[in-house]
């Protein structure tokens, strides 16, 4: 492909130049590299809430372990 040459062409048509400057858009939309969205951040309030051991086990006693601090 030569400097001269044309990315693209019209087939078929006689778009106006809106039509053609929206085409051109979505092509160089299309073609960019897509930047990996940043992990969301974890709030220091919402990692308290979350139990860092297994729930108890049911079993005999298990209701008084349930009540157990951690």
């Amino acid at each position: 492909m030569s400097a001269e040459e044309p990315m693209f062409r019209i087939v078929r048509g006689v778009p106006t130049a809106e039509e053609l400057a929206a085409l051109v858009g979505a092509i160089v939309v299309r073609t960019r590299p897509v930047a990996a969205a940043a992990p969301a951040p974890v709030s220091h309030w919402s990692r308290s809430a979350r139990p860092t051991v297994a729930s108890p086990v049911a079993g005999p006693g298990a209701w008084r372990a349930s009540g157990l601090p951690r």
